[in-house]
């Protein structure tokens, strides 16, 4: 059963939200956010290769990033690193991914899960995704794990669960994209409604059928190619279909559509370190609430910020902020109230314009 089991880690982002940090040519799930050594991508990958052979994981991700990929996990082959020549959201990366598992099983369980996810808690990690592979392995549905809000939290989706369940398991009744706060609110008080942490397990045969019946022109391009998955024309065909495919997420293209999608209530610690704020969030504080990620920092007077700077021996000093981003890296230095954040990704298309790209 467990040769059966393969995991596909998303790996192609560019992470602007973390900017300056997280850069076009060095994104975020490369870098090691909490100095244990290992990046996001790393501690991905040791966590699934405790759950599925280690030559079963492939990571999905950019033309950009393959050396980068190569160098972190030097023990993939370059089989397991498959190179997209364009961005083009998730559902054609995950169609990429799965025609290429198929040609190696087509009996294959697939967990998807992104590169860049804090789990705290481990054990139940994997006792959720052991758990969640086997109940794909007998039944024909989608499934995605749901984390018990814990906040009226609204920068995440929403899922919203039948009555229904089996061991935890309940099949979907609605998504909601990042709700305001007044609806997350609700949402969190109904005790209906779970985080949606954008982790996907399904068996092959499920997410092709999917892809067929909802995303049909996905499914031709690489249902008419599928003779060249796993073969050494793989590249030349991705290279030459991959571009005109549609620019879509797996959650909007299928995950909102089909009616056997099903969610398993998780708690594992999970964090989507997707902004600075949730960093802040997840790490260790100071009496003030001020994150502490660097030890040379003096916070003076002040009061619920995150100070990041790449540069180690470099001493910070900072007096009379309250709820302030303070992050620097190279030659950008970021000064942003923390729930401005979702400026961020405005700010880097403005210094792109102005300035060019070097700063980004």
């Amino acid at each position: 059963m467990e040769n059966n089991n393969f995991c596909v880690i998303m790996s192609g982002g560019i992470g602007s939200r973390f900017w300056p940090f997280s850069k076009e040519g060095y994104p975020k799930q490369f870098l090691d956010f909490f100095g244990t050594g290992r990046s996001l991508l790393q501690n991905t990958f040791d966590r699934f290769s405790k759950i599925v052979p280690a030559e079963n994981i492939f990571v999905v991700t950019n033309d950009a990033y393959k050396d980068l990929t190569r160098e972190q996990l030097p023990q993939l082959t370059d089989g397991q690193i498959l190179l997209e020549p364009i961005r083009r959201n998730t559902a054609p990366a995950i169609a990429f991914a799965t025609y290429h598992i198929k040609a190696i099983n087509p009996d294959a369980n697939i967990v998807v899960a992104p590169s860049d996810h804090l789990i705290l808690k481990e054990d139940q990690f994997i006792a959720d995704i052991n758990k969640g592979l086997n109940f794909v392995a007998t039944h024909p549905v989608l499934m995605t794990l749901g984390i018990k809000p814990n906040r009226p939290e609204t920068g995440y989706g929403y899922i919203q669960m039948g009555e229904d369940s089996e061991n935890g398991i309940h099949k979907v009744k609605t998504f909601t994209e990042k709700p305001n706060r007044e609806i997350a609110e609700v949402f969190m008080k109904s005790g209906e409604f779970v985080w949606n942490s954008g982790i996907f397990l399904w068996n092959v045969n499920s997410i092709v059928d999917a892809f067929q019946k909802y995303l049909p022109d996905i499914f031709v391009k690489f249902n008419d190619g599928a003779d060249y998955f796993n073969t050494p024309r793989e590249k030349e065909f991705i290279d030459s279909a991959f571009p005109f495919c549609s620019s879509i997420s797996i959650d909007y293209g299928i995950l909102e559509k089909a009616d056997n999608v099903f969610v398993n209530v998780s708690d594992f610690g999970w964090s989507d370190l997707g902004t600075w704020g949730s960093l802040h969030e997840m790490a260790k504080k100071d009496s003030s609430g001020n994150a502490v990620l660097h030890d040379k920092v003096l916070y003076v007077e002040s009061y619920d910020n995150i100070v990041a700077v790449k540069d180690k021996n470099k001493l910070v000093v900072l007096q009379g902020l309250e709820g302030y981003i303070v992050a620097e890296a190279d030659n950008v230095l970021l000064i942003c109230q923390k729930n401005e954040e979702q400026r961020i990704k405005h700010f880097v298309t403005d210094v792109k314009f102005q300035f060019g790209d070097e700063y980004v």
